[in-house]
């Protein structure tokens, strides 16, 4: 049995998609579920008109903007391996859940669009899998349209993100004139839109053998140059240093016209880790393997089945093995939990799993028992490190248009905080409830999801930016501490919090009160 469920977790491989918003994530993650038997149909998020949505866009906002807000979790087979994909918020205001998300993988996958190359959301996301050390697989997006030259967008890579990159495959052409991609790893030239074979076999100067018409193009001329170049010039390939998150394998394709991908979800399968070692905040290395069983919870979200009105807490399996109807600890309460209520996803299509290894993503039915960040055990209790979570920016006093609706809107508004992309706050007398977020677009779907999931139409006031800060001695706080330049609120722990209008009332405040230690979140 240990022999058995060594092979389990040796075989999956967990890993989220990262990239700026309408870089092709979500068709991406769309066609390797194709290829793992998991769809038979790829609706792209550009697919309005025919009425098929993507996949792992469940929520009716994304279905209409054509835009990813929440993490979606997908599992499929594929050549023995089990595949674990997060498709994470590509909108920058939702870059909280995506963090918390890049804490439950052990690798990503970075797409950039050719035309755009590396932009903000991009460089954002890559940071946090830097700072976790975890591998990074590129693919270089939309070649079947005219953007930059791929040398350009080597160099980008490396003095952008300050990573060193290596080419697995190169294009031949792009735009209207991309003929294909130079497989570098597999040693064989795969041809685009071509009827006869999928694949070009190659002397042993690494020239194509056959007569083909691509031959005679400047194109491929160009790219046999760019090649020898690269093997003259480039950084050498090694898994060592990709798995240290210092080297990222670069591949090139087309994710809407289908090309390139099959060949990266091979190569990608090959050289990605295996479920990673996880770190307590007593500093013990859990082993995924040697441990029994434990996961954390980082992500939470409500309605999934708006006809069941359900919250699903979504756990990163850790270590060991989960069985239906086991009994686990929960770490932060100590309270033992039966887990007999699970899912395992597909989009918004769920099943019961009656079993699943570290590296699998299960959703915990909830009825309010666990947080974000939560650990849960069957063996002795401990707690996994803190997942981040960020100080908002932007708030907004919120009231139910309807008074008789009070009921529906508190329990709303509760769930949907719980889901850790707004943030909750209260004013100390009157008790008004006040909402942070990162980003405005947080707002429009809560305001969205409150209409349509709890029929409850809010009015939103707008109290623009503010600094927030807690408070390290709360029992120094005097109510009489309040002002319209620094508001003292309660969050949703009861804990004290400053909202200052700037970085002048934030001083000020400081000076005039030296003894009141303040802090931020991330």
């Amino acid at each position: 049995m240990p022999d058995q469920l060594t092979n389990e977790i040796q075989n999956r491989r967990t890993f989220a998609i990262i990239s700026h918003p309408d870089a092709g994530k979500t068709t991406l993650t769309e066609k390797l579920l194709l290829f793992g038997g998991a769809i038979r149909d790829a609706g792209t998020v550009k697919g309005k008109k025919s009425g098929k949505f993507a996949t792992s866009d469940w929520m009716e906002i994304e279905k209409q903007r054509g835009i990813s807000v929440t993490s979606s979790v997908m599992q499929f087979d594929y050549d023995g391996n089990r595949v674990n994909i997060l498709d994470t918020p590509g909108h920058q205001d939702f870059s909280e859940d995506t963090y918390r998300t890049l804490m439950a993988v052990d690798s990503a996958v970075m797409i950039i669009d050719v035309a755009k190359g590396i932009e903000a959301q991009t460089v954002k996301l890559f940071k946090v899998c830097k700072m976790r050390g975890i591998p990074i697989f590129t693919f270089i997006n939309k070649m079947d349209r005219q953007g930059k030259e791929p040398l350009e967008l080597m160099e980008e890579l490396e003095e952008v993100l300050g990573i060193q990159s290596y080419a697995m495959n190169w294009p031949i052409g792009m735009g209207k004139e991309f003929l294909g991609i130079y497989d570098r790893y597999n040693k064989r030239v795969e041809p685009f839109r071509s009827e006869g074979e999928r694949f070009l076999e190659l002397d042993e100067n690494g020239r194509l053998i056959e007569d083909h018409d691509m031959k005679k193009t400047s194109y491929y001329t160009q790219a046999m140059e760019d090649i020898e170049l690269l093997d003259e010039a480039g950084n050498d390939f090694s898994i060592d240093r990709v798995k240290k998150g210092e080297l990222t394998p670069v591949f090139f394709g087309s994710a809407l016209a289908n090309f390139g991908v099959e060949t990266f979800l091979e190569t990608y399968l090959q050289f990605a880790p295996p479920p990673q070692p996880r770190m307590t905040q007593d500093g013990d290395i859990v082993d995924p393997i040697e441990m029994p069983f434990s996961g954390f919870i980082f992500k939470i979200q409500a309605n999934m089945n708006p006809a069941h009105r359900d919250r699903i807490a979504f756990v990163r399996i850790v270590s060991g093995k989960f069985e239906r109807g086991m009994n686990v600890t929960l770490a932060r309460t100590g309270k033992s939990i039966k887990l007999s209520q699970t899912t395992q996803f597909l989009a918004d299509d769920r099943e019961m799993v009656n079993e699943a290894v570290a590296g699998d993503i299960i959703g915990l039915h909830d009825v309010g028992n666990y947080q974000i960040g939560d650990t849960i055990t069957s063996g002795k209790k401990f707690q996994f490190e803190n997942l981040p979570q960020f100080t908002p920016e932007l708030f907004v006093k919120v009231t139910a248009k309807n008074v008789m609706k009070q009921k529906h809107f508190h329990k709303g508004i509760l769930q949907l905080v719980q889901e850790g992309a707004i943030q909750y706050y209260k004013t100390l007398h009157l008790e008004e409830v006040i909402l942070g977020a990162v980003g405005q677009l947080q707002f429009e779907v809560f305001e969205h999801r409150m209409k349509n999931e709890y029929n409850v139409d809010v009015r939103m006031e707008p109290i623009g930016s503010k600094i927030a800060r807690w408070i390290e001695n709360e029992e120094d706080v005097k109510e009489s501490m309040s002002s319209g330049r620094s508001m003292l609120v309660r969050d949703r722990f009861n804990r004290y919090v400053f909202l200052f209008e700037n970085e002048f009332a934030t001083r000020w405040f400081q000076d005039k009160n030296s003894n009141i230690r303040l802090y931020s979140l991330l």
